[in-house]
């Protein structure tokens, strides 16, 4: 009986052990593997095969001391089988040089950290976007292909096979393994920081209880990326932005499950602890003096929370200032709806007017309007406007938001 329980008890500890390896630390040996391997496949599938290995070892043995150390080798020699299984002689040889060197040395105490390598590869612009997101969220994120799936409503073997077509590409078209040198840095560094928002944005939208949520993996790899390339006001701004914002995830939802508006937020709910950091995190990337999009973002962000109302003509100015660096549609329309706020509502309704056809399909754009032609007195096309914009609501919550609105606009004619 005792012996079961030891077992038993081994089992649970080498579970746990590795539970917290995959959350914390797989994003670390992965990329290590990855800077051996020179292949994402060959690295993953390896990585998986050594923590089967792990489950029975540390079950009968006990956790070792160096966990990831014992990783790491055994995936090194989970790679050289599966070498062995799939090559020529030949190339076996060539393939099993460098990694038999790795296999003969002792279990390292201290991996190092490839990440950052591993994240700009994930973004490179080679890939398309989904592909980017889907492929950092399974690389540094470590979510299975079944919770990525889920997040694009994919069917579990298209985003298989989406996956593999990326991985497969960054070989084919021997997409470096590399942090990009300094005239390239901008450019990219802005891509990744766009994967990582898009990432953040799409668990915001989605709100808590989705599966995995997203923003918390935004959170965390974005606080990952301001560790490994620290002093970057860019990547300080971005990490900034998505405190600020998820620190009022537990007010932007009321007890029926509808989107509550900014103004209308119970503060007392906001997480003060992230707000703080977040403006910190804004001075310190300001006095840097190199602005970028992320921390205007950033700024407009720190103007809705700082104050008992949002500064709506100064989110206005600075929404002047990010048009030079972003001249989008999206930010257009931003800018169109502080004008609306801050009582500008001509200049509003011009600006909206000149982005109907780009943003036809665009559910914050019709909101937008409709509340826009309520202020105007233009009750008869605001109901025509929210129609639109509930039609084309992404979640529930904001459907049910957008029909409140238009049921008041109801109850004023």
């Amino acid at each position: 009986m005792s012996d079961k329980h030891s077992a038993a008890s081994g089992a649970v500890a080498a579970t746990r052990a590795l539970d917290s390896l995959v959350r914390n630390d797989r994003g670390r040996l992965l990329s290590a593997l990855i800077a051996r391997l020179g292949s994402f496949q060959l690295a993953e599938d390896a990585l998986q095969d050594a923590m089967v290995s792990a489950v029975s070892h540390w079950s009968r043995n006990g956790v070792p001391h160096a966990q990831h150390g014992w990783l790491l080798q055994a995936a090194y020699r989970k790679a050289i089988d599966r070498i062995r299984q799939n090559k020529s002689e030949a190339r076996k040889m060539m393939d099993m040089q460098p990694l038999a060197r790795g296999e003969a040395a002792d279990e390292p105490d201290d991996i190092p950290d490839e990440r950052l390598r591993l994240i700009f590869t994930c973004c490179h612009p080679a890939l398309e976007a989904k592909s980017q997101v889907a492929l950092t969220l399974r690389t540094i994120g470590g979510l299975s292909t079944t919770e990525i799936a889920r997040v694009f409503l994919d069917a579990e073997p298209t985003m298989g096979q989406r996956l593999s077509r990326a991985k497969a590409k960054i070989a084919g078209a021997r997409i470096p393994y590399a942090v990009p040198g300094q005239e390239e840095w901008a450019e990219r560094l802005q891509s990744v920081l766009a994967v990582i928002y898009l990432i953040f944005t799409a668990g915001y939208a989605a709100g808590p209880g989705q599966g995995r949520d997203l923003a918390e993996e935004a959170l965390f790899l974005c606080r990952l990326l301001n560790r490994l390339r620290p002093g970057d006001p860019e990547i300080e701004g971005c990490l900034a932005l998505v405190l600020i914002t998820h620190a009022r995830c537990l007010a932007r939802v009321d007890a029926d499950g509808t989107t509550v508006a900014l103004a209308e937020q119970d503060r007392a709910k906001w997480n003060r602890a992230q707000i703080d950091e977040g403006l910190g995190l804004i001075e310190t990337a300001m006095r840097r003096r190199a602005p970028g999009p992320y921390q205007i973002k950033a700024a407009i962000a720190a103007c809705h929370i700082q104050g008992e109302s949002s500064d709506w003509p100064q989110i206005v100015l600075l929404y002047d200032s990010l048009l030079r660096l972003e001249p989008t549609a999206v930010i257009r329309l931003n800018r169109a709806v502080a004008l609306c706020e801050a009582g500008w509502l001509e200049p509003a309704l011009r600006s909206l007017d000149a982005l109907a056809g780009e943003l036809s399909a665009y559910q914050p754009y019709h909101a937008a309007r409709a509340e826009l032609l309520v202020r105007m007195g233009q009750a008869e096309d605001a109901a025509k406007a929210y129609a639109t914009a509930i039609a084309l609501a992404g979640s529930p919550a904001d459907a049910a938001f957008l029909r409140q609105r238009a049921a008041r606009l109801g109850e004023q004619t």
